[in-house]
């Protein structure tokens, strides 16, 4: 090229969309509703109980001072947070049964999200049991291992039926309750 020969402009990659879903599957961050959010930070919050064994204020201290926090369900992050912690020992007997393997031996990661999915199971009737289904299995796509997602799914669809008959019965088309 000559010193008079136009330079070619740079050009830049395309923008990816916010929207959508990652390489992995797992949603995008622009795609998330203030409940998914809610939940993951639930799952970051009792990943530090579950590891480094940190108490329940220092953590919620903490998590609400994450980026992010304010576009998250605050009440449902509560009661994720201190639900899921206040009720370890009731959530871990309703899951224990489901597991072919020791509790010790289960990620850190996927025993938090199972905690969620058990804990909404009982108590957040508001949403179906389907969706708390799919939301624990977002959540192992993304910060779990390459497979836990399907030991999360095979353990919650384990579960559901216990604790929401009606609601499976009926979603199954099983007219028995």
């Amino acid at each position: 090229m000559s010193e008079f020969t136009p330079k070619p402009a740079a050009t830049r990659p395309p923008r990816q969309a916010r929207t959508g879903v990652t390489s992995t599957g797992a949603r995008k961050a622009g795609s998330k509703s203030d409940r998914s959010r809610a939940r993951e930070f639930a799952l970051q919050a009792l990943y530090q109980r579950l590891v480094g064994k940190n108490g329940i204020t220092d953590i919620d201290v903490f998590t609400r001072d994450l980026a992010g926090f304010s576009k998250c369900d605050s009440v449902h992050f509560d009661a994720l947070l201190h639900g899921c912690t206040d009720e370890a020992n009731v959530l871990d007997a309703l899951i224990l049964p489901l597991l072919d393997r020791k509790m010790e031996e289960i990620s850190p990661i996927e025993h938090a999200v199972m905690w969620i999915g058990a804990y909404e199971f009982k108590h957040c009737l508001d949403v179906p049991w389907r969706v708390v289904l799919n939301e624990c299995i977002e959540l192992a796509k993304e910060f779990g291992g390459t497979d836990g997602h399907k030991y999360v799914n095979a353990v919650l669809n384990g579960l559901a039926p216990s604790l929401r008959a009606a609601e499976v019965n009926a979603d199954r088309g099983n007219p028995r309750s």
